[in-house]
């Protein structure tokens, strides 16, 4: 009978994030794989988990994933770690997840803490609809192209971003978004956590007076539609091909695009 598969969040800064769950399987597993063992094996101390590890990481992913299939079919329970918050995220674990689901091998995802989430919630941007990004490309006329791509994303944007790259993402968010609302988190959980919100170029014009440090996350408005860019009708209709009542439809077409509600009842009532 296969293992199983563990995915342990590890806390992002403040040690005192790891749950007591995540401590009793990291003691209990057979092995345990980390993308860091150098780095993961200091927090496994602090916690006397005493177990064997194997590293994991963007660099050894194709010898590394058939082993660790293979000794999760032997019968072996696995976790896995990152050097920090969630594996799988922008993280090279989400290869060794997708294998294990496609071999059948039962996987546990333990709930834990997660850099995005925490500076999404914290933005005082919409939480209700977003999308992730991750990291985008490192050359500018790479980044720009992907940020064309999704200029028009009307959900909040999550990005992850180094903090030498910074200045340049929020140039280049400048140039292709316009000026929009963003929230910049760094150091999150730790002692000198920080978040800065307010425009593009406010933020910008803050953060290259001084070098930011630690992993950041920044979080971006949507795309606002301007209305002479809404066809009402049409949204009215596909939500009326749902099912749903006209008078339930104009309601939540004026939610969503920030309309005034008589503004879309009278559309509705025009052929």
């Amino acid at each position: 009978m296969a293992g199983t598969l563990y995915i342990c969040p590890t806390p992002i800064g403040n040690l005192g994030d790891m749950t007591f769950r995540t401590i009793d399987i990291l003691k209990k597993v057979d092995l345990i794989a980390a993308e860091d063992t150098r780095h993961s094996i200091k927090l496994l101390n602090h916690f006397e988990i005493k177990k064997p590890m194997t590293s994991y990481h963007k660099y050894n992913i194709a010898q590394k994933s058939d082993y660790l299939i293979n000794k999760l079919n032997e019968g072996l329970d696995i976790a896995l770690i990152s050097d920090a918050g969630m594996p799988g995220i922008s993280d090279p674990g989400e290869e060794l997840i997708r294998l294990a689901v496609e071999e059948g091998i039962n996987v546990v995802v333990l709930p834990g803490p997660s850099a995005f989430l925490l500076a999404l919630v914290k933005s005082g941007l919409p939480t209700n609809r977003f999308c992730f990004e991750g990291f985008l490309p490192s050359k500018s006329n790479e980044r720009k192209k992907k940020l064309l791509e999704i200029k028009e994303e009307e959900r909040t944007i999550v990005f992850y971003e180094a903090p030498h790259r910074i200045v340049e993402l929020l140039e280049d968010m400048l140039e292709v978004f316009g000026d929009r609302l963003i929230s910049v988190s760094r150091e999150l959980t730790k002692m000198y956590e920080e978040t800065l919100r307010g425009t593009i170029s406010e933020i910008l014009e803050e953060i290259k007076k001084r070098a930011l440090k630690g992993e950041i996350v920044v979080v971006v408005e949507g795309y606002k539609r301007i209305e002479s860019e809404i066809d009402i009708k049409a949204e009215l209709e596909k939500l009326r091909a749902k099912g749903i009542s006209n008078k339930k439809a104009v309601e939540m077409v004026a939610k969503e695009f920030n309309l005034p509600k008589n503004k879309v009842y009278k559309e509705s009532l025009e052929k």
